[in-house]
């Protein structure tokens, strides 16, 4: 639910996350597409409340219910786990509910794991060691997946500099003992780790060059403006994990309420904390076939996406 100039401005970024997606599901391993659902809010207008809230997200659950199936959605930017709660009152394709309802709950601390577990395989390949013992850390962004990614990283010894536009998560700052800033300043700050985690297009041909980290691993989808930035990252020995391979925690943890043995937080972390391991295959493919991470992430997507066509394919032709 976000606000959006125009219809095609929304379709846009619907577009550009379903797409982004489909990589984040592919590159994970998981048996999954990748779709997005967008709630459009005029531009000059507020997120709605009350009844009115209720009204559009029980028109957006019976869109949903019209796809029988083919789309899942669940919370992301500008929605809660009580959205997801009334969208379930007229479809069953909705995940991350509360576990009471044996949901998994708010996927977003899911996600902070997984970009941890990123963040200390980029360190290992930048620094030659996993700990965040002492390595400064801007997080751009510490609302339901950076606030608890700074706490994971306040917990392993980092030194933070935290930045919103909502000045009332500066008490995060204050708790955690981390240096309060701007977001346009933490993007640019001294340090050793960048993880941006609010909007996306941050990293373009402007910021890139102001850059002083050396890795960059967020939860923002889309950071790249554009593809070719990530060049202009190697080119100055910035190693920068693709997002849709750092964020992916989220929706690994989802897959798992999606598994015939039904949720458990167990078998989830297990899940999610192997995004490193993922994160390490790409840098691997990188160094090896002498490209950029961004290009040997979307080689290895492309091939399973291609591979799943295939198979599926096969499926229906042998049924």
């Amino acid at each position: 639910m976000w606000t959006y100039p125009d219809a095609r401005a929304a379709v846009r970024d619907g577009l550009r996350l379903s797409r982004a997606m489909t990589f984040k599901s592919a590159v994970a391993g998981l048996p999954l597409g990748g779709g997005k659902g967008v709630i459009m809010l005029p531009t000059g207008t507020s997120a709605p409340t009350g009844e009115a809230r209720r009204a559009v997200l029980l028109d957006f659950g019976e869109t949903v219910e019209m796809l029988d199936g083919a789309y899942i959605t669940a919370e992301d930017v500008g929605t809660s786990e009580p959205d997801m709660r009334t969208i379930s009152e007229v479809t069953s394709h909705v995940s991350g509910l509360d576990v009471a309802t044996g949901g998994s709950g708010d996927p977003s601390p899911w996600t902070a794991l997984g970009v941890e577990a990123a963040i200390r395989v980029a360190c290992e390949r930048a620094f030659g060691t996993p700990s965040l013992e002492g390595r400064s850390v801007a997080v751009v962004g510490v609302g339901h997946v950076g606030g608890p990614l700074a706490e994971l990283l306040a917990e392993a010894g980092a030194k933070l500099i935290l930045a919103d536009i909502d000045e009332g998560r500066r008490e995060l700052a204050d708790r955690l003992g981390a240096e309060w800033t701007d977001p346009s300043s933490a993007l640019t700050a001294d340090v050793d780790v960048l993880a941006p985690c609010a909007l996306g297009g941050v990293l373009n041909g402007d910021t890139v060059p102001q850059l002083r980290c050396r890795v960059i691993a967020g939860a923002a989808n889309n950071q790249l403006a554009a593809e070719s930035v990530g060049e202009l990252l190697a080119a100055r020995g910035i190693l920068w994990v693709p997002d849709f391979v750092a964020n992916a925690g989220g929706v690994v943890n989802i897959a798992v309420e999606l598994e015939p043995e039904g949720y458990d937080t167990g078998r989830a972390e297990k899940r999610v904390r192997a995004v490193g391991d993922t994160v390490r295959t790409v840098l691997d493919h990188a160094e090896a076939v002498g490209t950029t991470p961004l290009a040997a992430a979307m080689e290895i997507a492309h091939q399973r996406v291609e591979d799943g066509a295939a198979a599926r394919a096969a499926a229906e032709k042998a049924a």
